[in-house]
């Protein structure tokens, strides 16, 4: 079969596999997408869509975290293994290392493919870490240094800052070239920037719509949700998202596909604020055959697809 068209990947952090409880897994309750149990029930999926339960440990003692998976994500290389530990937030040295050597977005670049990141950031945020964006103003503001000491990037934005990939704006958000975090543009007009509101099915047309052969969109706020042990939070970033996700699915083109995966467990059992060690749900579009053992598989697979053109 030939390599696809287009790779979309749907990044939301923080939802694992959990059990069907609906006292404190929020996910019985909001029937999403990503609604899937470790009796081996969910949500049926659109589209002949297919679910791989996969590792988040890789053998590593303690609760998996952020910054090493989403680099094992980003990188397709078991990164807890490689430094020997879990590391929550922020990549640190060892991890933006592994990032900036063997980042996929990288590497599909060097095969000739494109690569954008759907995410649009205030400028003021992107000047602070120093990650290269396209042209803007919105969002400007200069930060402290004693603040601008303790920000650190995210394992996806080194990711393509590793292939020295322009990172989106909040200008570009207006002009409908660019998603904010939340999908809709509320947690926005809330801080007061001024971004647009858009209905979850407007922002999936706006995301295939500057799509390129691999896209990433990133969304956060179910982990978030999670720690806070905040059901109505959880309940309104799950919706939200699936709403966003189903209508990507509804207009993915047939010789693409769309993977939606999350680094850990977290957002299923209300009853901690602490990460779980529950295997995700990688939700596989398309007609391709995914392999899929672990969260870094998820990066290996995207490459494997796209391969050379």
């Amino acid at each position: 079969m030939p390599p696809p068209s287009k790779v979309a990947l749907l990044f939301i952090d923080g939802v694992g596999v959990g059990n069907r409880d609906a006292s404190v897994n929020p996910l019985v309750e909001a029937e999403a997408m990503v609604s899937q149990f470790a009796d081996g029930t969910g949500t049926v999926l659109p589209r002949g869509g297919r679910r791989h339960d996969v590792d988040t440990t890789f053998g590593v003692p303690g609760r998996p975290q952020s910054a090493s998976n989403q680099t094992a994500i980003f990188t397709g290389l078991p990164a807890p293994q490689l430094i020997g530990e879990h590391v929550l937030g922020y990549p640190t040295r060892p991890l933006a290392r592994l990032l900036a050597d063997s980042s996929i977005v990288k590497t599909l670049l060097a095969h000739e493919r494109t690569v954008t990141f759907a995410n649009a950031y205030p400028i003021g945020y992107l000047d602070a870490l120093g990650l290269e964006r396209r042209p803007g103003t919105l969002g400007a503001f200069e930060m402290p240094d004693k603040f601008k000491r303790r920000l650190k990037p995210s394992a996806s934005t080194l990711a393509f800052s590793a292939g020295r990939v322009a990172l989106r704006t909040l200008d570009d958000a207006v002009a409908g070239n660019g998603l904010t975090h939340d999908i809709d543009g509320a947690a926005g007009s809330k801080r007061k920037f001024p971004v647009p509101r858009r209905t979850p099915e407007e922002a999936a047309a706006i995301f295939w719509s500057l799509a390129e052969d691999f896209t990433l969109f990133e969304h956060y706020l179910a982990d978030e949700a999670g720690h806070a042990q905040d059901r109505l939070a959880a309940l309104e970033a799950l919706t939200t998202f699936d709403r966003f996700a189903r209508e990507v699915v509804r207009l993915m083109p047939d010789d693409a596909q769309v993977l939606i995966c999350s680094d850990h467990g977290n957002v299923e059992d209300l009853s901690t604020r602490s990460h779980t060690t529950n295997p995700v749900a990688v939700l596989s579009f398309g007609d391709r055959q995914a392999s899929l053992q672990t969260v870094a598989d998820v990066g290996t697979q995207i490459v494997s697809w796209l391969g050379r053109p």
